[in-house]
């Protein structure tokens, strides 16, 4: 090629132009809008239901039913296909797709450091950068009204954490994308600039965490049989084994991960034999996917535990209707669903479960498989005190902003929300408007249960 016919890359500042551009299209006031009409929430998780094992759907509607905000968390699908009706940047990223403030947490970096991160992406695919933020927020809201805060000091929250989103990204922008990709939680450094309460509740929950290792949740979750080989304890319905026929099938399965997973794993894996397998339910809006925990142990009886877990199309493309990026599409249909959240996984967080791999499993499902625990552990925002609360709002609003860096078109995001000011109070109103309409929707499946 000659030199004649080379043409450099798009810079910053034009980016960034771009996104300024894209107010005109979309103002930032906006992103208030909320339209309630034409809405059938109850149809929207009664489709879900029908592709879950159907004996496990009464215990996902009890785990719902439990508050607004474990409703909240488990509607993810009914949220995109609200956030699809209104007013949107237009400006895509590689997101999360279910940001609510449950699904940010603690877990060991293949360092053995423990990092704060995202950990949840069965939903994550391309999608505008503000609904995952949206989520986040709206969580933030709920979460406060679920232990009757001052609205004054939950709206404070809500401001501070999109204050430092748009922080996070004008800082992001102003480095290399190389820099950008390093990036990442130092939970030691963030402990050193917390205020006293903040630094406290950080701390019990880094203490939790480090005790749920796999180690740990082997002793509780096996039992050495007489011929020296690891099984699960039934625990119904949580945990509960399958049919000897089912479980060589997923056996074979376990084989097309293990092509999937790092060289380092495949080698590392030589060490260990399968062990056992048992179905395992997990989580709130994931009950009655198709999820296993299996056991593998080496020669000298110790364990190692994976899980597998389903991997169906993201709401972000099903109910949120945003087209993805041909190259995305090309990609799921090659190597399937789980493909596609272990990708994303890998680009959102700073650092990844190194056994994450994936699979096309039983009547053409796909799967995805990481490590059973290994540190992971979280911060319950309802039972903080009111400056930890707004932290914590703020650590996550951070963090997720780390992640939509990623994306090639966080210089045109810079660009859009500028100081975050005018999006701040127009994803306020809308966040209060939808924990009203989260909470109708919660009255109205409590009603129809």
């Amino acid at each position: 090629m000659s030199d004649a016919a080379w043409s450099g890359p798009v810079s910053t500042q034009e980016r960034v132009a771009e996104g300024l551009a894209a107010r005109k299209r979309t103002p930032r006031r906006a992103l208030a809008a909320l339209t309630t009409s034409g809405r059938d929430p109850l149809a929207i998780l009664d489709a879900q239901n029908r592709t879950r094992v159907p004996e496990l759907v009464p215990l996902r509607n009890e785990r719902m039913s439990a508050n607004p905000f474990a409703f909240y968390r488990a509607t993810a699908a009914l949220q995109a296909a609200d956030l699809a009706r209104d007013p949107h940047s237009g400006i895509l990223v590689a997101s999360c797709g279910d940001a609510h403030v449950a699904n940010f947490g603690f877990y060991a970096s293949p360092q053995r450091t423990l990092v704060f991160d995202l950990n949840d992406f069965d939903e994550a695919a391309w999608a505008p950068w503000e609904w995952d933020l949206k989520r986040l927020i709206a969580s933030v809201v709920i979460a406060g009204q679920a232990t009757s805060r001052d609205e004054s000091v939950v709206d404070a929250a809500v401001r501070g954490a999109v204050y430092a989103y748009a922080r996070a990204i004008r800082k992001s922008v102003g480095v290399s994308p190389l820099e950008r990709y390093y990036l990442h939680s130092d939970v030691k450094a963030a402990l050193a600039i917390m205020d006293p309460q903040s630094r406290r509740a950080m701390r019990v929950a880094i203490r939790e965490a480090k005790k749920r290792t796999g180690a740990k949740a082997a002793r509780k979750l096996t039992q050495l049989d007489e011929d020296g080989r690891r099984r699960f304890v039934d625990q119904p319905p949580t945990m509960t084994h399958v049919e000897s026929e089912f479980a060589n099938r997923l056996q074979g399965y376990i084989e097309t991960y293990v092509a999937s997973a790092d060289i380092t794993i495949r080698v590392l894996l030589h060490d260990y034999v399968f062990a056992d397998i048992a179905r395992r339910v997990v989580g709130v809006g994931s009950v009655g996917t198709r999820c296993w925990i299996t056991v593998f142990q080496d020669g000298d009886g110790r364990a190692l535990l994976l899980q597998i877990k389903e991997a169906g199309r993201s709401v972000l493309a099903e109910y949120g209707g945003i087209e993805q990026p041909p190259e995305a599409d090309r990609f799921i249909a090659e190597h399937g669903q789980g493909a596609r959240v272990v990708a994303l996984q890998k680009t959102l967080q700073a650092f990844s479960d190194p056994f994450l791999g994936h699979a096309r499993g039983p009547e053409g499902r796909d799967f995805y498989v990481r490590q059973f625990r290994d540190m992971k552990g979280g911060i319950t925002a309802e039972t903080l005190e009111d400056v930890p609360f707004a932290t914590y709002a703020q650590a996550c609003a951070i963090t997720l902003a780390r992640a939509h860096a990623q994306s090639q078109t966080v210089t045109q995001l810079a660009g859009y929300i500028g100081s975050g000011r005018v999006v701040a109070e127009s994803i306020l109103e809308w966040a209060r408007a939808y924990a009203d309409l989260s909470r109708a929707d919660y009255d109205a499946f409590i009603a129809a249960s």
